[in-house]
């Protein structure tokens, strides 16, 4: 994969037709990972239309800075995307935002550099945090955590059938020597799972629900929730992009409680007017074509969604 096409996001052309642009309009990208959707964004903003960004990670905070270094149509953010009410309040926008972008999950040069520790595919210290400065590393957590919770972790965030198993392995291992690198880890968790799925690595569940927890991820999904339909003007959209399940399902069942309504017994003779609700879907679920797919196979599990604040 080239660097390209690693920096590429998903879905980039449908999510920017989602957002339905106004030349003069406020915009938030939440994830700003290395640009690719703000870039696209500018490129449809006017004079007077503004971009915010905000990302965790450090790294992508210097890269917008260079950048967007002369652009004064943008302004970025290091902290999570469920703090961007305290933002968009200091910048007088709340109430006011067209439209609201979220790339979920981890970005492609946080998979691809060994450092981070996200990836089970390279060797490299076993971090995972999307800001480095910030809490726990995974094997600080991993280190210190009870059995039980690692099990409840790895089931809860990351669907494991044999989380038991996999979280006794862990304590197991860690009593003889500590665990501090992906490969460590890696090797354990497949020792551990009896029946690897067919194309995956055995790993994959596993690292994806510590990485989850160490980040938060859907407890600051969860918390940008509630603040979503203050920070949008009556017509402005939120767009979200998931990769696996667990995030889809969440967004699915707001975007689908906020146009249901009001929740009234199924019984109760209550007009759909009477519901009062607060957004429209846009749409169907989108999903990467062939073509995106085949050039970029990180795509394959990308699902967007679409809702827009009623007026």
């Amino acid at each position: 994969m080239t660097e390209e096409q690693a920096h590429r996001p998903v879905l980039l052309k449908e999510a920017i037709e989602a957002l339905n642009i106004r030349p003069d309009g406020y915009y938030i990208d939440g994830t700003f990972g290395r640009g690719g959707h703000s870039s696209a964004i500018l490129a449809q903003l006017g004079e007077e239309g503004k971009l915010l960004a905000l990302d965790k990670d450090p790294q992508a905070i210097t890269e917008a800075n260079n950048i967007f270094v002369n652009e004064p149509r943008f302004s970025i953010r290091q902290d999570s995307f469920a703090m961007m009410d305290t933002h968009v309040a200091e910048l007088g926008w709340m109430g006011k935002v067209d439209g609201i972008l979220l790339d979920l999950g981890v970005s492609s040069p946080q998979l691809d550099d060994a450092q981070r520790g996200f990836s089970f595919q390279q060797e490299g210290p076993l971090d995972m945090r999307m800001d480095p400065e910030q809490g726990q590393s995974a094997a600080e957590w991993i280190a210190t955590a009870k059995e039980k919770d690692i099990a409840r972790v790895l089931k809860e965030y990351g669907e494991e059938r044999f989380a038991k198993r996999i979280a006794g392995a862990i304590v197991k291992a860690r009593a003889v020597k500590a665990i501090t690198t992906t490969k460590q880890l890696a090797t354990i968790v497949a020792e551990a799972n009896p029946a690897w799925e067919k194309n995956k690595d055995p790993a994959t569940r596993s690292f994806q629900a510590i990485r989850i927890y160490i980040n938060r991820e859907l407890v600051d999904l969860e918390d940008c929730f509630t603040k979503v339909l203050e920070i949008l003007k009556p017509g402005g959209r939120l767009v979200v992009i998931s990769f696996h399940s667990l995030e889809d399902r969440r967004v699915k069942h707001f975007m689908r409680d906020m146009a249901k309504g009001d929740d009234f017994p199924p019984d109760l003779p209550v007009m759909q007017s009477q519901l009062k609700p607060s957004m429209n879907l846009i749409g169907k679920a989108v999903r990467a074509g062939k073509d995106e797919v085949a050039a970029n196979p990180r795509s394959r599990s990308a699902i967007m969604r679409t809702a827009e604040r009623m007026v």
